[in-house]
């Protein structure tokens, strides 16, 4: 999986792309066919502001995204992290519908 992390406005530490680097291989249990993941993060003003996470993966035939709002980086990434997890748990049952 080839993951991207971009900062908008600001410089993301390390050790917050290692978090989300970490949190985003624990996506591969649920699909293994994962190719490629954008993690854009952004925030309306420097101080006391709401910081936003949004996640997008490219699996072969579909982009799944997800966002989420919090005030702190690492709580808007894992609640987004939990959206996709409900999608990607959603489109393999779909797929193994289809097969049966």
């Amino acid at each position: 999986m080839n993951i991207s992390i971009t900062a908008r406005k600001f410089k993301a530490r390390d050790s917050l792309k290692s978090f989300i680097t970490k949190e985003l291989t624990t996506l591969k249990k649920y699909n293994d066919d994962i190719t490629r993941a954008e993690v854009i993060l952004s925030y309306q003003h420097p101080r006391d502001s709401i910081k936003t996470a949004e996640i997008i993966l490219h699996v072969p035939g579909q982009t799944l995204n997800a966002a989420e709002d919090s005030d702190d980086f690492k709580k808007s990434v894992s609640s987004s992290i939990v959206k996709l997890e409900r999608q990607l748990k959603r489109l393999k049952s779909k797929r193994t519908s289809h097969r049966a």
